[in-house]
């Protein structure tokens, strides 16, 4: 049987959420005190103040949301799931040191082990509101199975959109990278795969739950040549491009150890800075440096707490934003985040820009919101599809739980979601299917998922340490 072609076919069901708050984060950053959302089969259908069109039909559930805040779904642009089981490891180290202290466990991962991680990282994020998720991994140990294909399936499991940057490494520490020898690819087995997987997984099409991005690891582990054919890979085939930039004050000095250039002018030479490209971190950027995403349209990864962690530094996020340059905010990976949330990086990202002198306006709470929802999709090269509440898009939003005692004396819901303490998630939906409800996740056992997790940790680390 067909679909419908439309909401206004009779067999299309309808979710209406009212009485609450609303955020849209459209381009007027049209807020209503109290407000409505109509979802129309996965699609919303109508925004906007007051309670919902009278006589609307086929409405099957509907949602008190007094004492709520309903935004749009979070964007997550950048993490590695597998570091779920590697949590809490090398907590004292600036990111090279960290990086070499773990790659040999990394190193030893396998499908059972990434599925477990990539429940227990997907899980918590969307648990704190995130509707969609890029991944970049970027470890494929030999016989460690179809990775690709195990993390896609267990993401199905929890029900949130993914973009997987299928990320490689050719540049080992023979050749003057940091990965071992045992961790590398060759540059053509990764090209190989790279373009396999795009071929078997990736969907271009409207509300797709799954796309596939070209992701080098970074400067350091990767060689030039995998870089430009990757760039040519990913164009050929219209699928975005993603990997580690301007990190670390070392990275910068490697770049212009190796290739005499700065980690920008070095992407630019190898076709790695367009519209099509986002680049993790972007801590140390110069003037020029923003100029030149600005002029491209490279869009940026924000993860302040993994810079804090690794203490990287802090990005020139607010430059960023003036010049243009689109940002999205990502957690990174879970060894250098162990809290693995999306939604407190809202709250991270004000804070750790505000720090300096006559710093207070750098950010404030609407643009931090705009960050973790719009920026991440622009970011992903999804905003005709999220990002925002507008009719049309996909019904990826969440109902925030703001009448609480952690939020009770914050009058501006905006404010009380980015500066307060994190807010429980009453519903959240993934193109109207709800995947959190009542702070819990609604596909997925918790519990059974926490003691797999722990199990595969504990055999990762009995693994590496040779027993």
């Amino acid at each position: 049987m067909a679909a419908p072609a439309s909401a206004d076919d009779a067999v299309t069901q309808r979710l209406v959420i009212e009485n609450c708050a609303l955020a849209t984060v459209d381009a007027q950053d049209t807020e209503y005190p109290t407000g409505h959302v109509v979802v129309a089969g996965g699609i919303i259908e109508s925004v906007g103040p007051g309670k919902a069109p009278e006589g609307l039909a086929n409405v099957v559930r509907r949602v008190d949301g007094t004492g709520h805040l309903v935004t749009p779904g979070l964007v997550n642009t950048h993490h590695h799931f597998y570091q779920w089981i590697t949590r809490g490891l090398a907590t004292d180290h600036n990111l090279f040191n960290w990086l070499v202290a773990l790659y040999p466990t990394w190193a030893r991962i396998d499908a059972p082990m990434l599925a477990a991680a990539t429940q227990g990282s997907l899980g918590m994020m969307v648990k704190g509101g995130v509707t969609t998720a890029s991944d970049h991994h970027y470890v494929f140990p030999r016989g460690a199975g179809d990775l690709v294909g195990a993390e896609l399936a267990a993401a199905a499991e929890i029900g949130a959109r993914i973009t997987l940057a299928r990320g490689s490494m050719d540049r080992s520490e023979k050749d003057g990278g940091l990965p071992p020898d045992f961790a590398v690819e060759t540059t053509e087995g990764a090209l190989l795969a790279t373009e396999e997987a795009i071929d078997k997984h990736h969907d271009a099409s409207f509300g797709s739950m799954v796309h596939i991005a070209a992701a080098p690891c970074s400067p350091f582990s990767v060689s030039t040549e995998l870089m430009r054919q990757g760039a040519e890979l990913a164009r050929r085939k219209g699928v975005r491009m993603h990997t580690h930039g301007s990190e670390t004050v070392e990275e910068e000095k490697f770049c212009h150890e190796l290739f005499g250039m700065g980690p920008t002018d070095y992407f630019e030479s190898t076709g790695w800075l367009g519209d099509d490209v986002w680049m993790a971190h972007c801590v140390h950027m110069n003037d020029s440096d923003i100029a030149a995403f600005a002029r491209t349209g490279t869009g940026v990864a924000h993860c302040p707490s993994s810079n804090a962690r690794l203490a990287a530094g802090i990005a020139r996020v607010p430059d960023m934003l003036a010049a243009g340059v689109p940002v999205g905010l990502g957690v990174d990976g879970t060894a250098s985040n162990e809290s693995g949330e999306l939604h407190t990086e809202l709250r991270n990202a004000l804070l750790i820009n505000r720090l300096g002198a006559h710093r207070e306006a750098a950010l404030n709470a609407r643009k931090a919101l705009r960050l973790g929802t719009y920026g991440g999709a622009q970011v992903l090269g999804r905003t005709a599809e999220i990002g925002s509440l507008e009719p049309g898009k996909l019904a990826d939003l969440v109902l925030w739980k703001l009448d609480g005692l952690g939020h009770s004396s914050i009058a501006d819901p905006v404010t009380a979601l980015v500066f307060g303490p994190p807010a429980p998630v009453t519903l959240s939906l993934v193109g109207g299917r709800p995947v959190v409800e009542d702070n819990h996740l609604s596909n997925v056992d918790e519990d059974a998922l926490a003691r797999t997790a722990r199990a595969e940790a504990q055999r990762l680390a009995r693994i590496a340490a040779g027993d």
